[in-house]
């Protein structure tokens, strides 16, 4: 029977790092509608690449070797497996194409994952106590990431994303090279726990020439930005070596002994890589300062909607059509002619006409529009561009037809239909003012009936009569209008107060409902989004 290759146990993530990348595909999900497939892209990457990972071996560790035509990285590659694998040579560049060597089986999965085909995948011919050493370890020699051959290029880059470590070598005359620490080092900064620099070809160097290079190296490596493990730190291994003479090639090896015994490398490569997708992220995420409505802008876009459909100019009609109502029990017949006049000119009911006239309607309709832009504004102030643009958008089409609804509100909220309900002390009113009426009425043809011949002379009690009527009469007025002044004030107050709440009610449901549903969307990927840079956010 043919001999099965050994399965090789799937990786295992943390509980944190599951967390993180959990976070990461509910902040794609969520943003799929607000952002575009390039700005997610390479989260998805990401996320593909993490599940990927996972369901191969945990028990290797995938290490790649990068540098520079004449670097001398195929020369370390053989030195570490201990037998020439790599082909090595005075013609650039030498490494055509990627060689993986796998120190234990059950690693074909990863080197499959790598696209290096069969005929290029070794092992290493070393001592069995050599060889358990690195027990674990794939080691990928890359093409130069400098070559003038495109295609080797695209081999190094497409590698360089799916390994777990990678070592770079540089050498005495290129370690400052500006193609490698903008294009690849720099912009890996935060991959220092699974990086390893090495300055290979030391034996090239006389004297202390080796430790001040190495120490130029180190402090480009500050300057890329890259945390170096220096005094039990977590960051990037930075050493000298020759791969050449074999000096610091023993340290290398217990260096890689005990990273690839770890089992963490990979674990550690897709949390750098996680970080490294937030932080290219945070423009789209991350809020110049608090974001949202607060009630102070929702009360001025009440307010605004208020001043545009009239409401305090239907308040003041709905007074005054109280007062003239309740008015109508207490005044003398000479004011009720004058009033019977007066309604003759004005609607009766008291119903409000609001924005009659059409430079009214065309002001009330650019106050919507202003109060609809001034809240939207408000609530997408410090919000990133695209949720900001999403939460105007929602403004806008919430206020599509809004000054239509209000129009049809104002009418129904404005006022209430007929006259306005009778005081309670109308009759009261009326039986006084019929009292004077009568006084007069009887004062006066007690005087006629004295000057016609009628009635026997007597001045006194008739002329009395008719004062009492006749200054009664508005006495009675006075105070009808007195007693009218509170509860007119009321009513007119309750009719603003009508027309307030249904502007209000109808923009809270078209504008302010869709803006703040935005809004929630957008601290709920926020959550997310810190999440995925493992900062816990609190429940509620």
């Amino acid at each position: 029977m043919e001999k099965r290759a050994p399965v090789a146990a799937p990786l295992a993530y943390d509980g944190p790092l599951r967390s993180r990348l959990d976070a990461l595909r509910e902040l794609v999900g969520l943003s799929r509608t607000r952002l575009d497939g390039r700005t997610l892209a390479e989260a998805g990457r990401v996320l593909d690449e993490a599940a990927a990972r996972r369901r191969l071996s945990g028990q290797h560790t995938v290490v790649a070797i990068a540098g520079a035509t004449g670097s001398g990285k195929s020369q370390l590659f053989n030195a570490l497996a201990g037998v020439p694998i790599s082909e090595t040579g005075v013609r650039r560049p030498t490494t055509a194409a990627p060689i993986a060597c796998s120190w234990s089986d059950g690693a074909a999965g990863l080197i499959d994952r790598l696209g290096i085909p069969g005929r290029l995948r070794r092992r290493p011919l070393q001592s069995a106590e050599d060889e358990a050493q690195l027990r674990g370890l794939v080691l990928v020699d890359l093409p130069d990431h400098d070559s003038a051959a495109v295609q080797h290029r695209e081999h190094v880059d497409r590698i360089l994303a799916l390994v777990d470590a990678v070592i770079w070598v540089v050498d005495p005359e290129k370690y400052a090279d500006a193609v490698l620490h903008e294009r690849y080092l720099r912009p890996m900064a935060g991959h220092a726990e699974v990086t390893f620099v090495v300055l290979n070809q030391v034996d090239r160097l006389p004297g202390e020439a080796a430790d001040q290079v190495l120490d130029d190296l180190r402090r480009l490596l500050d300057e890329d930005g890259i945390a170096l493990g220096e005094y039990g730190e977590p960051g990037a291994t930075v050493m000298s070596l020759s791969a050449l003479t074999g000096e610091g090639i023993g340290e290398l090896r217990e260096v890689l002994g005990h990273f690839v015994a770890e089992r963490g490398a990979a674990a550690r490569r897709i949390s750098a890589d996680v970080h490294a997708t937030a932080v290219r992220l945070y423009p789209v995420y991350a809020n110049r300062r608090q974001a949202g409505l607060t009630e102070e802008a929702r009360e001025e876009f009440a307010d605004r909607l208020a001043d545009a459909v009239g409401a305090t100019a239907a308040g003041e009609a709905a007074e005054r059509a109280w007062r003239r109502n309740a008015n109508r029990a207490c005044g003398t017949p000479w004011l009720r002619l004058w009033r019977w006049y007066q309604d003759r000119r004005e609607p009766p009911t008291g119903r409000l006409s609001v924005r009659t006239w059409t430079d009214e309607e065309v002001t009330a309709r650019q106050r919507v529009e202003q109060a609809v832009r001034t809240v939207a504004e408000q609530a997408s102030g410090g919000l990133p561009a695209p949720w900001a643009q999403a939460v105007r958008e929602a403004a806008v089409r919430g206020s599509q037809g809004l000054c239509e609804a209000l129009d049809e509100l104002a009418v129904r909220a404005g006022a209430p239909v007929g006259r306005p309900p009778r005081p309670g002390w109308w009759p009261a009113a009326v039986l006084a003012q019929a009292s004077m009426t009568i006084l007069q009425v009887v004062g006066g043809l007690w005087l006629l009936g004295q000057v016609v011949g009628v009635m026997s002379p007597n001045l006194g009690v008739p002329v009395l009569l008719m004062v009492i009527g006749i200054v009664g009469g508005p006495g009675v007025d006075w105070a009808c209008r007195l007693a009218a002044s509170g509860p007119a004030r009321r009513y007119g107050a309750d009719a603003e107060r009508r027309l307030r709440e249904a502007a209000a009610g109808c923009g809270r449901a078209r504008v302010l409902d869709p803006v703040a549903s935005e809004l929630l969307r957008y601290r709920e990927v926020r959550g997310q989004f810190l999440r995925v840079t493992g900062i816990e956010v609190p429940a509620g």
